[in-house]
């Protein structure tokens, strides 16, 4: 069986991960860390599942729950102070030999998003963009094989849609839905080669051109 972490396994995009990933991967254990195990109680009697009651600061609980995983999904942007997110999740994955991360991020990481929406979203992001782009540069740096994934402005169209950018390529789309998100977590959990060792946008590319987010 392939171990899969999830970290943050609440969010919205994460809860459609795993649905998904049960419904489709019968060879997945997902362990699903969280502050209070109960909101995913309905998955409590699923055989393939371990909730996890735990910090994502508090680097002990990371640890013990990293131990016999291949892949850790970040079900969350790293905003905290020194980036602590992160480097638990790197220390814990050395110290527990996993060598699969992929983190969730968002866009404007390297000034790539162009014209007025650009802009626009620089005003709206730059006071967490600095710990953003420093995860992603511990990341990069870390050994472990990495995805870093640049979100979009999200909305909850029930559609997958989506162009990827990878890194030093302009973003591409606005907007994007979370099931397209989602989407492309699962495939690196079906095949962790994908993707692999790089800085990905993902949005819809019909929403380029747009000034604001399309919902």
């Amino acid at each position: 069986m392939k171990k899969v972490l999830i970290l943050g396994a609440n969010g919205q995009i994460a809860k459609i991960v795993e649905k998904r990933v049960l419904n489709e991967q019968s060879d997945v254990q997902l362990t699903l860390f969280l502050r209070n195990s109960q909101r995913l109680n309905d998955l409590a009697t699923n055989p393939r599942v371990t909730l996890v009651d735990g910090d994502i600061t508090d680097f002990d609980a990371v640890k013990r729950a990293m131990a016999g995983q291949d892949i850790v999904y970040i079900a969350m942007v790293d905003h905290t102070a020194n980036n602590r997110i992160t480097n638990n999740v790197i220390k814990a994955a050395k110290n527990q030999g996993v060598n699969r991360i992929i983190e969730s991020s968002l866009l404007g990481l390297y000034n790539e998003v162009p014209g007025e929406f650009g802009r626009w979203n620089y005003q709206m992001v730059k006071d967490g963009l600095a710990a953003a782009i420093n995860a992603d540069k511990l990341l990069a740096q870390s050994g472990i094989t990495y995805t870093t994934l640049r979100f979009p402005w999200l909305n909850d169209r029930h559609e997958i849609k989506y162009q990827l950018t990878h890194r030093n390529e302009t973003y591409i789309g606005v907007s994007g839905s979370r099931q397209s998100m989602a989407e492309v977590i699962v495939k690196i959990i079906s095949d962790p080669a994908y993707l692999s060792n790089d800085s990905v946008g993902i949005a819809d590319a019909d929403t380029q051109g747009e000034t604001r987010p399309v919902y």
